[in-house]
């Protein structure tokens, strides 16, 4: 795998899902029982907005850059674990979804990271190296989820927690496949996690069949965000992003609908940001 994720860090892709991940977690930890959080594509967990590969693209710049604080609750939360991780690690820091989910979660809780890239893989360890609650894995994210789930602390089993799907998508649409083949296992096995994938989106029309297709995975429900910041007019680019939440908490559609209209009218490129939130599959 070839992939880089220093090249697209802080972009407005990054700023949907971890706005997104950081109020699963905050909806998640309301309730005292301890939490499984596993995240099958992680990367290194931890960037730099000055360095070569982010400054090579300036992704950030559309993204993250354009947020101030005072546009949302939820957009807040996420500035404010921005401030944190640079008060640990510089100035020009950004983190990545491992280091947000140990920010967010709690001592109790305990998490999984994975990356198949030796190289990001060898930074992913030496990021979390002193955090008891994480294990980073140098593996295959879907054989982790078929390995990992359901999650066990020690020998008790862990009934609550979080599956953050994020591939790079090198195989393009094909990467559905392997998606959902993973998906229907591990939610037959752990059917009360909550699963969220992202993807991208170059042309919506292109995603019908998957949209179809994630219908099936045995959950109870299965909520769509997504966040547009150009008209998606072109295959050659992402024009925006999206997840689909498989058992999100309740009431989380309307605790998050007025975040994505702030962020399409602050990410939108010459106002054409578009958000929506619906459901796939509506809960009983």
């Amino acid at each position: 795998m070839n992939y880089r994720h220093g090249f697209h860090a802080g972009n407005h892709a990054d700023v949907l899902k971890h706005v997104a991940l950081l109020a699963l977690c905050e909806a998640l930890t309301t309730k005292p029982a301890p939490l499984f959080a596993l995240d099958t594509h992680a990367g290194r967990g931890l960037y730099a907005l000055d360095g070569e590969q982010a400054q090579r693209t300036h992704e950030a710049d559309g993204g993250v850059g354009r947020l101030a604080r005072g546009l949302d609750p939820a957009i807040d939360v996420y500035l404010d674990a921005i401030a944190a991780c640079r008060a640990a690690h510089g100035d020009t820091a950004y983190p990545g979804s491992p280091w947000l989910l140990a920010h967010a979660l709690r001592e109790e809780d305990r998490i999984a990271v994975c990356e198949l890239n030796p190289e990001e893989a060898e930074a992913l360890k030496q990021n979390f190296a002193r955090d008891r609650r994480v294990i980073a894995h140098a593996r295959d994210g879907y054989a982790a989820m078929k390995a990992l789930l359901p999650p066990k602390d020690g020998a008790t089993r862990l009934n609550r927690g979080l599956v953050l799907i994020d591939p790079p998508y090198e195989a393009q649409l094909a990467e559905f496949d392997a998606v959902l083949h993973a998906l229907n296992d591990a939610a037959t096995r752990w059917p009360q996690g909550v699963y969220a994938l992202w993807y991208p989106i170059k042309q919506a029309r292109t995603l019908a069949r998957f949209y179809r297709r994630a219908t099936s995975v045995p959950a109870k429900s299965a909520l769509r965000i997504e966040l547009q910041v150009r008209p998606d007019d072109s295959p050659l680019r992402m024009n925006g992003s999206g997840l689909v939440i498989w058992n999100a908490p309740w009431q989380f559609d309307k605790a998050l609908a007025p975040t994505l209209k702030s962020l399409a009218r602050t990410l939108g490129e010459e106002g054409q940001g578009e958000a929506r939130i619906d459901w796939l599959r509506a809960p009983a």
